[in-house]
């Protein structure tokens, strides 16, 4: 029974298969059995288990133990892209090494470093739940040349799922059996902190790993201090270890181009990144250089998991405590605005240009970044230019850099919550289940309610299928109208921790919302038709019967040039306004409530 990896037993050269997840699992089982669970949490589509092990020395080994014992949890998520297997061989050093056993063997210089803790041993005061290889079908999909963009190990596995779905876009919408697994996972255990364990793709540089956490530009502004206070004491531990640690993800923002410099990275919901913060959790995401070998990447990811228990061992308390007021403050969003989208800031002005303000404040900055001697020229395969590096002769990039973000989509929280209409509860009571958020059926129907109502006035279906959806961007706003709703229909009220995790989901402008990913279209399509013949005949009569609008017309044609030229926007400019008309053509299904009273005293 061997409690190494292939990565190590071959000097770096490989990595193992699925069988190895399960072999190493059952032996750190069986070596500590004080100490370490091994579970299965799902089933992947091709039907592979899903193992994830527990490891604590608290004597808690469930969801609820840990939260009647006050026991924090570090969740460390490994193989959501197979190609990229540092986080799962790393993962089984660090554990092995925090259980007591032999440190990280075959590495470069720095693997040996003692574990320690200014409280002692972290797997005292700490749980750790490692998902070895979240995605089982890629990991099996093994092939040489699967990442040609990194230097090892000789085969990995494949990015995407049996479905060909991307699991890091995948976290609100929900679609792969793998991700059900892993949220119902999160949901039920609840870590404090997860790690999300990748490599880069991009430019060669000296720079070995990137640490990016939220919240720091997401979710509860009052838990972006204790964000940051996170990654710059993990970028400590690191550089302390000899790494040469990044606070973003080190990407051109120009592709292929390393004088464009770089920007901060603006995740939505839909990756790890985004999700956490809509949960108010600490997040953070691990990219090791993919132009480093594997040795290095394995070696650095190891002391980024064994620096993170290490922190969460020692802050716990703290982040505890700050994560807890923050669900309390969710709890009482209803009628607050709330950013629900964030964009790199692109405003260049000096701070101290004449007559600036804290609003004008500078928002690129010149870094002098460690990179590689390179040369763009031009290729004959592609006929544009092309950057060739030289990772021999180290250089200094004097580039901007942006890092700083601005909202770009601001909502205020109803008041009372959503109203789900009973021909979409199924759907959206599994949905809502499934991430942790409260919802009630309504027993008895509704006549009359003064609901918002959001009807697009615009909209734009995605010109190809993305993930495997046609997504849907909407402009329109929220209006009173009176609505009626069947019982079987829902209420999802906003006071509840997870509100912002709420509002991402049925916010139909939110970018990663079940509107955004397509559940919905239908709702934007035309279903009945009228001929052009019919509506010239109805139009007419509109026009004699009604003054004001044939008063209306006119002065539209006179002042929109566009609309005067448009025969089909002229037509339908009538029937709009005809009885024939569908009301709820392009009207977003779900509605918002301000006051709860209302409602049936059943969903109160």
């Amino acid at each position: 029974m061997t409690l190494h990896t292939l990565a190590e037993q071959s000097q770096f050269r490989l990595t193992g298969r699925l069988d190895e997840v399960e072999a190493l699992c059952a032996a750190f089982a069986e070596h500590w059995p004080a100490a370490v669970r091994s579970f299965v949490y799902g089933q992947s589509a091709e039907e592979r288990p899903m193992r994830a092990l527990l490891v604590s020395r608290s004597g808690a080994f469930t969801p609820e133990a840990l939260r009647e014992r006050g026991i924090p949890l570090l969740m460390i998520q490994a193989g959501i892209h197979p190609g990229e297997s540092d986080g799962k061989d790393a993962g089984f050093a660090a554990l092995r090494e925090l259980l007591g056993g032999e440190p990280l063997i075959g590495g470069t210089s720095g693997s040996h470093i003692a574990v320690h803790s200014p409280e002692g041993d972290p797997l005292s005061h700490v749980a750790i739940l490692f998902v070895p290889a979240f995605n089982t079908d890629g990991h099996e999909r093994v092939g040489r040349w699967n990442r040609p963009n990194q230097i090892g190990p000789e085969e990995t596995g494949w990015r995407a799922t049996a479905h060909n779905l991307n699991l890091n876009r995948d976290y609100t919408k929900a679609d792969a059996p793998e991700m059900q697994a892993m949220v119902s996972l999160l949901r039920d255990w609840d870590p404090l902190v997860c790690a999300d364990m990748h490599v880069t793709d991009g430019a060669d540089f000296e720079p070995d790993v990137s640490i990016q956490v939220e919240p720091v530009h997401l979710g509860d502004p009052l838990l972006h201090a204790g964000g940051v206070a996170l990654r710059d004491a993990l970028l400590g531990k690191l550089a302390a270890q000899g790494s040469l640690p990044l606070p973003f993800y080190p990407l051109p923002v120009v592709e292929d181009d390393p004088a464009s410099g770089f920007q901060v990275t603006a995740y939505s919901p839909r990756y790890s990144t985004g999700y956490f913060p809509t949960r108010n959790r600490y997040t953070v995401l691990v990219e090791t250089h993919s132009w480093k070998d594997y040795a290095t990447r394995v070696r650095v990811s190891r002391n980024a998991i064994v620096g993170l228990a290490e922190l969460v061992a020692e802050h716990s308390t703290e982040w505890g405590a700050a994560v807890r007021e923050a669900d309390r403050r969710a709890s009482r969003l209803g009628g607050e605005n709330v950013v629900l989208d964030v964009v790199v800031d692109q405003r260049n002005m000096p701070c101290d240009a004449e007559g600036s303000s804290p609003s004008t404040r500078e928002a690129a900055t010149t870094i002098e970044f460690r990179g590689y001697a390179y040369t763009r020229e031009l290729s004959p395969i592609s006929g544009e230019p092309v950057t060739v590096y030289d990772p021999a002769t180290p250089q200094i990039w004097r580039v901007p850099y942006r890092g700083s973000v601005v909202p770009s989509l601001t909502v205020r929280a109803p008041r009372g919550g959503y109203l789900v209409p009973r021909a979409y509860a199924p759907l959206i009571a599994d949905k809502l289940a499934l991430h942790g958020v409260d919802h009630q059926t309504l027993e008895h129907g509704v006549d009359g309610l003064e609901t918002e109502v959001f009807r697009a006035t615009g909209m734009r279906f995605s010109s190809a299928p993305f993930e495997g959806r046609m997504q849907l961007v909407l402009q329109g706003a929220w209006h009173l109208e009176a609505q009626s709703l069947p019982a079987g229909s829902l209420f999802v009220p906003i006071a509840q921790p997870g509100a912002r995790l709420l509002m991402a989901l049925l916010e139909p402008q939110a970018p990663d919302s079940l509107a955004a990913w397509g559940f919905f279209n239908a709702r934007f399509e035309h279903k009945e038709y009228v001929e052009p013949y019919v509506t010239e005949i109805f139009a007419g009569q509109m026009l004699e019967q009604n003054p004001t609008l044939a008063g209306e017309f006119r002065r539209k044609l006179s002042e929109d040039p566009t609309f005067e030229a448009d025969p089909d926007a002229r037509r339908e400019f009538f029937r709009r306004r005809h009885s024939s008309w569908d009301a709820r053509f392009a009207m977003y299904p779900i509605l918002r409530i301000d006051a709860c009273a209302m409602l049936p005293q059943d969903a109160r």
